[in-house]
């Protein structure tokens, strides 16, 4: 079930909302985990069944952790689940991969090939292992203990709002909220907001650059010009960002109107001045997972410099290979990791120095270069897009479908998500808030017009919306296959 399909925003959601806020407060986690429950049934049964199984190990493995965190035997209990739960991930989602490439490492040896697996990826498992994992290390590290109501741990494995594409939670940021959490009209109203900004997003602007980004790559490299080429992956380039961070929008909106307060996953990334910053401002709740849980871990900046650059490249290598268990999201990561290291040698020294629209123009650069690899499903395909880049010889036929394709709307999505991407709305809001502070009859005037005006902005984005959706087929979440 998709957050922006019309099923879930005129039956689950409401149905959902309904039957919290009249059931008693002992009662409610119970019904948001039933709802959970039902909302990942709805992408298939068997699905359930491995995150059910998931949450009892994680719940067994949180209590022998507990219980022993004071000896050797708490470490290893440590060990032992987190082994287990990337396990569980490493079958389900990479054995396709590796069975694959080593029975083409056999072919090309002339030997026999190894059995052919063909497992389906259940949705969101990247996502729940990872809070899993959170979980069971936060025990061990004293910044929680272990939940003792298996209920309350099911649901923070399996909430909807943020089970199947993040954001990444952690147990220990939430914990709390499991029993304490406040319900008040005006969280519950700016999560309705934050929703329907999230679903603007999503519908309005990334499925137009979707449609237009899947017509471009679906062709031979060889037949695209730079004018076709650029379009596709400036169309990509937007309509993941606003895929994405309009789920996140969607999960923390969602979170709010039952009460939670989840963590912001995206700051403005195409703002970024070098490609560390972007990792600051992009799907942070992963890039801090990856810096507490992994980099750290293996020494982080207290070890010398070699072992530091090392370190570097091997999270970059992983938080490719968690993104698919493709060769091109490893080089997608490694690509990434390549420049930070760069920046980290000498280039930060010099972006700091640098005038500040240059400087965002090179992160621009390179993210959207790394884009193409990302979208792409093999690496030749991604290193012939790259040549038609720079292929400047415009056919007629290829000047003709760009001009098809550069219509209105997509127009209209470009001024959009661009004002969005560089942070026009956010300070316009801002400004708008400062003004609503004043203590005087203009602002009074000024603040009764502008929370009419939004209602009507609100109600217009759920209407055209809603419009879309009755008459699109075209409706995919990039990060649900991961």
């Amino acid at each position: 079930m998709l957050f922006s399909s019309p099923i879930f925003l005129f039956l689950f959601l409401p149905f959902t909302l309904l039957g919290y806020y009249i059931s008693p407060a002992k009662i409610k986690n119970y019904w948001l985990l039933l709802s959970s429950l039902i909302f990942f049934a709805w992408g298939g049964v068997s699905f359930t069944t491995i995150l059910i199984g998931s949450i009892i190990i994680n719940y067994v493995f949180g209590l022998l952790i507990q219980r022993n965190i004071e000896s050797r035997a708490g470490y290893w209990w440590l060990v032992t689940g987190v082994t287990c739960n990337i396990i569980i991930l490493g079958i389900f989602k990479y054995a396709n991969f590796f069975t694959h490439n080593i029975n083409l490492l056999l072919e090309s040896l002339s030997e026999s090939n190894i059995f052919q697996t063909d497992i389906v990826l259940p949705v969101g498992i990247s996502f729940y292992t990872f809070h899993s994992l959170s979980y069971l290390v936060d025990i061990y590290r004293r910044k929680t203990v272990a939940q003792r109501n298996i209920f309350n741990l099911a649901l923070y494995i399996s909430m909807f709002s943020q089970l199947v594409a993040g954001p990444i939670i952690r147990y220990s940021d939430v914990w709390q909220q499991l029993t304490q959490r406040t319900h008040t009209l005006l969280k519950f109203s700016s999560g309705v907001e934050r929703f329907l900004i999230g679903l603007a997003k999503k519908v309005l602007l990334a499925n137009t650059f979707g449609r237009i980004a899947d017509t471009i790559f679906v062709q031979d490299p060889s037949q695209l010009s730079a004018l076709n080429s650029w379009l596709g992956i400036i169309c990509y380039t937007l309509q993941i960002y606003c895929d994405f961070a309009g789920y996140s929008d969607m999960a923390i909106g969602l979170g709010r109107m039952f009460g939670f307060e989840f963590m912001e996953n995206f700051n403005f990334p195409y703002l970024a001045k070098s490609v560390k910053e972007f990792w600051r401002r992009w799907h942070i709740s992963l890039s801090t997972f990856f810096r507490d849980y992994v980099y750290i871990p293996l020494g982080g900046n207290r070890v010398k410099k070699s072992r530091q650059y090392f370190n570097l490249i091997m999270v970059f290598l992983l938080t490719g290979f968690w993104h698919g268990a493709s060769w091109s999201f490893v080089v997608w990561g490694l690509f990434h990791g390549f420049f930070l290291l760069l920046e980290r040698l000498f280039l930060d020294k010099i972006l700091e120095r640098s005038w500040k629209p240059l400087a965002n123009l090179y992160t621009l650069f390179v993210v959207i270069f790394a884009w193409v690899l990302f979208r792409a499903d093999t690496l030749a395909y991604a290193l012939n897009y790259w040549k038609a880049m720079f292929d400047f010889k415009v056919g007629e036929q290829q000047l003709s479908q760009f001009l098809n394709l550069m219509n209105k709307e997509l127009y209209t999505a470009f001024v959009f998500a661009v004002l969005g991407s560089f942070g026009f709305f956010n300070f316009l809001g801002t400004y708008i808030n400062r003004i609503l502070y004043k203590d005087n009859k203009v602002a009074a005037v000024f603040a009764t017009s502008y929370h009419l005006g939004s209602m009507v902005v609100y109600a217009t984005i759920l209407i055209l919306c809603s419009l879309y959706l009755i008459a699109n087929t075209y409706n995919p979440f990039i990060y649900y296959k991961f």
